[in-house]
């Protein structure tokens, strides 16, 4: 059974930081994402990390987002600098593309201005 679970979440200000953390289990992932959602808005790509390390970040959140990954623990990081209000969402981590049945709780970033 594959599980995936963040955390790291909280409440912050601008300006601030945070690292979420995603333990998983159950099956490696070539291709792991972050993930967020919005009151009132759909789930959107946050960053991917390759197995082989190459990144990729949403326009939003580059420079001031990273992404990682450490195979040997099955974890999955996303280190969040410079935070903005317009950032409070879950987090959620999932493979790329997502399952659907790969979904956990996510954690809560608020960020207060």
């Amino acid at each position: 059974q594959v599980q995936l679970v963040e955390s790291g979440g909280g409440l912050v200000q601008a300006g601030g930081s945070l690292r979420l953390s995603c333990v998983f289990s159950g099956t490696t992932f070539g291709i792991m994402g972050w993930y967020r959602q919005a009151p009132g808005k759909q789930r959107e790509l946050v960053a991917r990390i390759w197995s082989g390390d190459t990144t990729n970040y949403a326009d939003s959140v580059k420079g001031r987002f990273t992404i990682s990954r450490d195979n040997a623990k099955n974890t999955a990081y996303l280190q969040m600098n410079s935070l903005k209000p317009e950032d409070t969402a879950v987090y959620y981590c999932n493979r790329w593309p997502a399952r659907d049945d790969y979904w956990g709780q996510g954690t809560q970033v608020t960020v207060s201005s």
